[in-house]
């Protein structure tokens, strides 16, 4: 059962392109998988029923997993089943008359631009590493990046002149970002003022971000920083990396932008995963008339 697994994965990571990342959660959604059909003393695919997965998920929800997830482990098992059908491993599908999973989405948090404006003011510009916090926030902010695409971008990604930033995300795409005004600024300063005191030809492989190792920056890092000056500007909420990504994408929308156009920004491969933002921009406009209205 292993070796179809492997078989599988490998050749859907070629086929799609997937990421490490990607490729091994499918692997090791399986392995879950595989280690409940043990349980059940089922040692061929060929006997796994519709009834036997229901009631895997059924167990999954039951210790606490969630829909999105529940959603996501379905979509590989789906997946895997349509594999061993057209490659004639499984007599049948089992997975033929499963219905999906039907996700419910919380609405992602954002920040104010004001707390934005905060937190961006936060670091000592004069610093070395404080002016790298600064064009990293600022970055994050301009161009919506995930950290994993931050702490990725090299020197060469950087187009000033052209005002973006190439970006290369999930499943290796590579997408073009524009840079707004202020964070070509203090990336500009960091460069000039900031990385050649942290740089080493041998170490930092032309990164962009470095730390006093003069290696590329960790997520970790990028968590730290983000927490750091989210405290120190007084913001109370819990603040991660990825919230300047959909605080990004939320002001875009509530200043008119095209939902096309910012999942494009984003990368996002279905529109529906940027369509969550309409809701927060809706949530924001009832908001604002609950708090401005006569009658609100």
């Amino acid at each position: 059962m292993e070796q179809f697994v492997k078989e599988f994965v490998t050749i859907i990571r070629y086929e799609k392109n997937l990421s490490d990342n990607t490729a091994n959660s499918y692997q090791n959604d399986l392995k879950k998988f595989i280690e409940y059909l043990d349980k059940m003393n089922v040692s061929d695919f060929n006997n796994v029923s519709p009834e036997l997965i229901t009631k895997y998920f059924e167990h999954q929800r039951r210790i606490g997993m969630k829909s999105s997830s529940t959603a996501r482990y379905m979509s590989t098992i789906k997946n895997f089943f349509c594999f061993l059908d057209e490659h004639h491993y499984i007599e049948k599908n089992p997975t033929a008359t499963l219905t999906k999973v039907k996700i419910t989405r919380k609405l992602p948090e954002v920040l104010s631009f004001n707390e934005i404006e905060k937190i961006l003011e936060a670091p000592n510009m004069k610093d070395t590493l404080g002016l790298r916090d600064k064009a990293i926030l600022e970055i994050l902010y301009s161009s919506g990046l995930r950290v994993s695409e931050l702490i990725g971008l090299k020197i060469n990604d950087l187009y000033f002149d052209d005002e973006v930033v190439r970006v290369l995300g999930k499943g290796s795409k590579e997408r073009i970002v524009p840079m707004g005004s202020s964070a070509i600024h203090w990336l500009h300063e960091y460069l000039i003022k900031s990385r050649p005191h942290l740089a080493d030809k041998n170490k930092s492989q032309n990164y962009v971000f470095l730390n006093k190792r003069k290696t590329k920056l960790s997520r970790m890092t990028i968590w730290k920083i983000v927490a750091r000056y989210s405290k120190e500007a007084g913001i109370q909420k819990e603040i991660h990396p990825h919230i300047f990504r959909h605080s990004f994408a939320t002001h875009l929308l509530e200043g008119g932008a095209d939902l096309r156009a910012v999942q494009e920004m984003l990368g996002h491969s279905d529109i529906s995963t940027t369509q969550i933002y309409t809701h927060i921009d809706r949530q924001y406009i009832k908001q604002v008339h609950r708090e401005h209205h006569p009658r609100g």
